[in-house]
């Protein structure tokens, strides 16, 4: 397939800039996806969707605010974007301007945090050498911000906005944004019903925003992220599967490691690893029977997986639906539910 089949025209003023409040006053397009009929809902409806027996599977990653800049002693300023932690001291990070940033370059962020540059890989990304005193993650909360993606312009006024509410396992370079609207209260609601509400970890790479540049999309090279399921999940999903329940993974994120994590039977296995796994029409879900997401930019590989699921011209007439209502695209905006 080409990459230009998934293209779609959006007017750039249904990006979202800011998140609605409350959390759960999201409009909800709801998509069948055996018919590719729509129905139009507020996400606080999710829960008349979900049955008794049916399972949840939400990412509980949570963002760290990877971005922070640091000042050479000539007075430079340089931007460095926390991407992978190799070890307690040593960073794979995105610096820039890169001619700032080259191997032994010194930079202070704050008087408990500086960093050398040890390494320019061969793709421009920096392996970044952070000393610190205190515990380093509390210290990068002082002084990072949340690193937003490019798309988004204006200040987060409350960095929490930018987390799940049951956000727990530090890692991700960006948010699970498809559980950006659920609260707790929605939550408890949903499991007072009798739906099982499971935890998988996927720690999100800036790689989710990076283009396809490959016109056929079968050659794209798929960028790789760590996830982990515990014993517990993994028998409550494989559970709800075998008594005939359906599994609703809430985002991209959180189907990508449930279809990374089982076998091709169907069989999901605890454990952790990295997957590079890329979903696009033609795949056969082995696991995921519904998803819940929010609006993709065109051509990317989030608007292929939905439409792996759902078929390609669905999901295509779908978000021309959602254009023409003035739906909220992207991170900050409105949320689909695929069933």
């Amino acid at each position: 397939m080409n990459k230009s089949d998934f293209y779609f025209d959006l007017p750039p003023q249904l990006i979202a800039q800011t998140p609605i409040e409350p959390r759960t006053a999201s409009r909800l397009l709801v998509l069948e996806k055996g018919s590719g009929k729509t129905y139009h809902k507020t996400f606080c409806d999710i829960k008349n969707y979900l049955k008794p027996g049916d399972t949840l599977v939400l990412n509980d990653t949570k963002v760290l605010p990877a971005r922070i800049y640091g000042t050479k002693s000539t007075g430079a300023i340089c931007e460095f974007v926390l991407l992978k932690r190799i070890n307690d001291t040593d960073w794979e990070c995105i610096a820039g301007p890169g001619k700032r940033a080259k191997e032994g370059a010194r930079f202070t962020f704050s008087d408990q945090l500086s960093a050398t540059v040890l390494t320019v890989k061969a793709d421009g990304n920096r392996i970044v050498r952070f000393e610190f005193s205190g515990e380093f993650y509390s210290v990068l909360d002082k002084v990072g911000k949340m690193p937003l993606p490019p798309y988004i312009t204006a200040e987060l006024k409350d960095k929490n906005r930018y987390q799940t509410v049951y956000a727990k396992e530090l890692g991700s370079a960006a948010a699970p944004t498809a559980g950006l609207h659920f609260t707790k209260e929605l939550l408890a609601e949903i499991e007072k019903k009798g739906i099982n509400i499971v935890y998988v970890t996927l720690h999100v790479g800036l790689g989710t925003f990076r283009p396809v540049k490959a016109e056929k999309i079968e050659d794209h090279n798929m960028h790789s992220e760590h996830y982990y399921v515990s014993q517990d999940t993994a028998e409550i999903i494989n559970k709800t599967k075998k008594e005939g329940g359906r599994i609703f993974c809430v985002g991209t994120t959180s189907c990508r490691t449930v279809e990374s994590a089982c076998d091709e039977n169907g069989i999901v296995h605890p454990g952790e690893g990295d997957t590079s796994i890329f979903i696009y029409p033609g795949y056969k879900f082995k696991c995921l029977d519904c998803l819940i997401t929010n609006f993709h930019l065109p051509e990317s590989t989030l608007i292929m997986l939905v439409s792996a699921l759902a078929g390609r011209e669905n999901v295509l007439a779908a978000y021309n639906e959602a254009i023409k209502e003035k739906y909220r695209f992207f991170s900050f905006g409105d949320a689909m539910l695929i069933v």
